[in-house]
């Protein structure tokens, strides 16, 4: 009797600034449940955010990783290098008609959900859900606007792609199926002009050409768990298990963050930390 493969996790950052204590922890506990399952720890590089990622910020967090202790398999896999499998599965979703062209800039979305008045709903990322007018155009319209106007992004039918998905449940490690709704995030940008991707898109596709079994990332994702079990759906690509963990958080209780300066591993390295403190300072 063949043995089963054995199963897959990943650590998955982006290059737009320099791992934190957050990052550590994702990383070591993705490690840690990698070794206790007898599976593999893959590397991703998510930086299909050309205007934020930096060579430089990777360079460093791959020394962060190695000093940590995790052992990459080669090759890493990054989405920058990857745009035509994106590009192809966006072509799968044009195909089924569930996702129109939009036009409007993020200030321009922004303010049409404010004319909608303080009751237009957000998604819970605490965002208006997006209240252009794209989606009930005719194609003829579509046609003429992509002719004559400037496209900002491809956006999700969310109410017509729910409907053809039907009810959607996630495996959460711990906890069993878990029922999520996509409709509660409103038409989400799929892939923006010039990148032919977004995180939603791009991430779903790596999972599944990775072989990714076994997700283990901050409760920060679990909502947007939802979008991606729609796409998994709609795309026909496998479901993995889910494993959302608590949130490495400052001394006022909030998330650390790359923007708001949290405190690097590159100074902890410097100031004398070992990867021993490191794992002691988030509980492992």
């Amino acid at each position: 009797m063949m043995s089963a493969d054995p199963p897959v996790f990943r650590f998955a950052p982006s290059p737009t600034g320099h791992l934190h204590l957050g990052h550590a922890y994702s990383a070591l506990l993705n490690k840690q449940l990698a070794e206790e399952a007898g599976g593999r720890l893959l590397l991703r590089i998510e930086d299909i955010d050309t205007s934020r990622c930096r060579p430089e910020y990777e360079a460093a967090m791959l020394d962060d990783l190695a000093w940590l202790g995790l052992k990459l398999e080669q090759p890493v896999r990054r989405q920058s290098e990857h745009q035509e499998e994106y590009r192809a599965i966006l072509e799968q979703l044009k195909a089924k008609g569930l996702v129109y062209p939009s036009f409007a800039s993020r200030a321009e979305a922004k303010a049409l959900a404010g004319a909608r008045g303080p009751d237009w709903p957000t998604d819970p990322d605490g965002v208006p859900l997006y209240a252009g007018p794209e989606r009930d155009w005719s194609e003829a319209q579509k046609v003429e606007a992509l002719e004559q106007g400037e496209q900002v992004a491809w956006r999700l039918d969310m109410l017509k792609a729910a409907e053809m998905a039907g009810p959607l449940t996630w495996k959460e490690a711990e906890e069993g199926e878990v029922a999520c709704d996509p409709r509660d995030w409103g038409d989400v940008v799929i892939a923006r002009v010039g990148s032919s991707t977004s995180y939603h898109l791009s991430v779903v596709l790596d999972d599944a050409v990775q072989g990714v079994s076994h997700i283990v990332r901050g409760t920060d994702l679990r909502a947007a768990t939802a979008v991606h079990r729609l796409l998994q759906t709609l795309l026909d690509l496998p479901q993995p298990t889910y494993r959302h963990h608590g949130l490495v958080l400052d001394e006022e209780g909030s998330k650390l963050s790359k923007r708001d300066g949290a405190q690097s591993l590159a100074q902890l390295r410097a100031e004398g930390a070992t990867p021993t403190d490191i794992a002691s300072m988030v509980g492992l």
